[in-house]
């Protein structure tokens, strides 16, 4: 027996005896009935996220299985584990508060065991950027694969996706527009197949800009879950890990600046989720590479908003799909991006869109860059006195007329306090007022939950919108003129702390202000009077958590697994 540079004898435990370590390893390797032949090809990982408590990923082992068939194929040797699972809907008090967590379990099985390569299996919000995150830590090659978008549903005749939908169905319930009867049928209808949810949510959002990164196969982005066509992406993927650990071709190889600025440019065409800047970021971080608000705001300027799907818009991920995906947006936006940009193809952006192209103008989805949805891309940065490190708004999903307004700030001190007062018949609120939620940012909520998206008072019965200004997220499925991961945030000492109601508001998407309308002195006097923060937790991850996370506009990532010292990896 020789010692070899690939496979089992990977990452070898020490004894200090290498040639029995081996022997040691291979003896329990073949108690899994593997041959000679087989423990002599290059080991791919299959990260597999499956869970039943994780409903996107119900149909992770099938697409497991078509993975393995990849990797045979192309001569490697593909071994499925787990990590941890993140199903948004299941998780409290936030998937969010455990992405970090996750990212760590992948990271950490990575570079403890004999691979060569890894595909990472997610969907699910949280999942694709913790098993991203990881993977640009550890620093084996390595292919995304997205568990794809569910089909819709219907109701009545009208096609219903969760979870835009589900929103838009409970705010008719609350405004007494449907019965609940009615509510509950829809309830079956709104998530009918195996995937993640079939609008831009924050899913399909991660998996197209991932997909813009160079980090999954072509048109992997939109292949709804159900389809073979799913199973075959799947396939495909296992064959290029196994090329990709032929090359030894990390993530860091693949991705630079000139990366994420082609997917800030593809999130904000895509009118994608405002949490994709924050995992982003973190991914950036991991790298060495530091995104700023301010770039995606000066990208917003020149990128024009191409895609027609809900929340923002009329269609569906399955629709998108049908028109030709994610390539179709990337040939439109061409021009403005950075084509030398390297993927796991082995072969850069720009070589992949090198082909004979000719828009599909029989659909309606994708928008020509000639004749854009909008000429200005979907998000934006704010900054001001209440916001000094930044805050995102998400201008495609908001209503026109309250994008530059002023208002008088009616408070939320937590997210009890949100849920105690809402609907108070004595609630002192008026349609043009601004609803302020604060302590639900990273360490105040804790974990950054998706409550941004507050709901309409029950007493203004018929408004549809309202400006709501938070330090938390909103789902990436939601919509509404909000403000969101203001920065820093109220629970660290954030100026948001300080806003108490009846204070005005001055919000100014045009000139990207977010200003409190409070001379410097009384907010000082406010500050001299704010309550010591209450003891965080002393044991476990909770501790762990409160004591590291950074802020919105560095990603909720740890302050220890942050790499922004690093030269960036794509810099020349």
């Amino acid at each position: 027996m020789t010692m070899q540079e690939q496979g089992f004898a990977n990452r070898l435990t020490e004894y200090g005896d290498r040639e029995f370590a081996l022997f040691l390893r291979r003896s329990f390797a073949k108690s899994m009935g593997f041959s000679d032949e087989a423990l002599g090809k290059p080991i791919v990982g299959i990260v597999n996220t499956y869970s039943e408590l994780n409903n996107c990923h119900r149909g992770f082992r099938e697409l497991a299985e078509a993975v393995k068939r990849g990797v045979w194929q192309a001569g490697g040797l593909p071994l499925e584990f787990p990590v941890i699972s993140l199903g948004e809907v299941f998780l409290s008090p936030s998937a969010m508060m455990m992405r970090n967590l996750m990212s760590m379990d992948v990271e950490v099985m990575l570079k403890a065991q004999p691979l060569d390569a890894v595909v990472l299996m997610g969907g699910c919000d949280k999942t694709l950027p913790a098993l991203l995150m990881g993977a640009c830590c550890a620093g084996i090659p390595a292919i995304t694969l997205a568990a794809g978008p569910m089909l819709t549903g219907s109701d009545e005749g009208e096609r219903l996706g969760a979870c835009t939908d589900c929103r838009r169905y409970w705010a008719r319930y609350r405004r007494s527009e449907i019965d609940r009867a009615r509510i509950d049928e829809a309830e079956s209808q709104l998530a009918p197949t195996q995937g993640t949810c079939g609008v831009m949510g924050t899913a399909s959002t991660m998996a197209c800009v991932i997909e813009a990164l160079g980090m999954m196969l072509p048109s992997g982005a939109a292949i709804p879950a159900v389809h073979a066509e799913r199973l075959r992406h799947g396939e495909a993927s296992g064959k290029v890990a196994v090329d990709l650990a032929a090359r030894r071709s990390a993530p860091s190889d693949i991705l630079s600046s000139k990366s994420f600025e082609n997917a800030l440019r593809v999130l904000l065409a895509i009118g994608g989720s405002t949490n994709a800047i924050i995992h982003l970021t973190a991914i950036a971080g991991r790298l060495g590479i530091r995104l700023d608000l301010r770039t995606l705001d000066d990208l917003s300027e020149s990128t024009p908003v191409l895609v027609d799907l809900k929340p923002t818009g009329d269609f569906y991920m399955e629709d998108f799909y049908r028109a030709g995906g994610l390539p179709v947006v990337l040939q439109e936006l061409k021009p403005l991006l950075h084509l030398d940009a390297a993927t796991v193809t082995g072969r850069t952006l720009g070589e992949l869109l090198d082909t004979p192209y000719q828009f599909p103008a029989w659909q309606k989805v994708i928008h020509s860059a000639a004749e854009p949805l909008m000429p200005h891309g979907a998000l934006v940065a704010l900054y001001g006195n209440l916001a000094p490190d930044g805050a995102v708004l998400k201008r495609s999903a908001a209503t026109p007329s309250l994008l530059n307004t002023t208002g008088r700030a009616v408070v939320f001190s937590s997210l009890a306090d949100l849920s105690r007062r809402i609907d108070a018949p004595d609630l002192d609120v008026q349609p043009d007022d601004f609803l302020v939620l604060q302590n639900a940012g990273p360490v105040g909520g804790p974990g950054m939950p998706e409550a941004g998206y507050l709901p309409i008072p029950r007493k203004l019965t018929g408004v549809k919108d309202m400006v709501r200004i938070s330090d938390a997220r909103m789902s990436g499925t939601a919509f509404g003129t909000v403000v969101l991961h203001v920065s820093p945030e109220a629970a660290v000492g954030g100026p948001l702390g300080l806003v108490r109601s009846g204070d005005r508001i001055d919000l100014s998407v045009d000139q990207r202000r977010l200003t409190l309308l409070v001379d410097d002195r009384e907010l000082e006097r406010r500050r001299a009077e704010q309550p010591s923060a209450p003891p965080a937790s002393t044991r476990g991850y909770e501790w762990l958590y409160r004591a590291h996370i950074q802020q919105a506009h560095l990603g909720a990532d740890f302050d220890f697994l942050r790499h922004e010292s690093l030269r960036d990896p794509g810099a020349p």
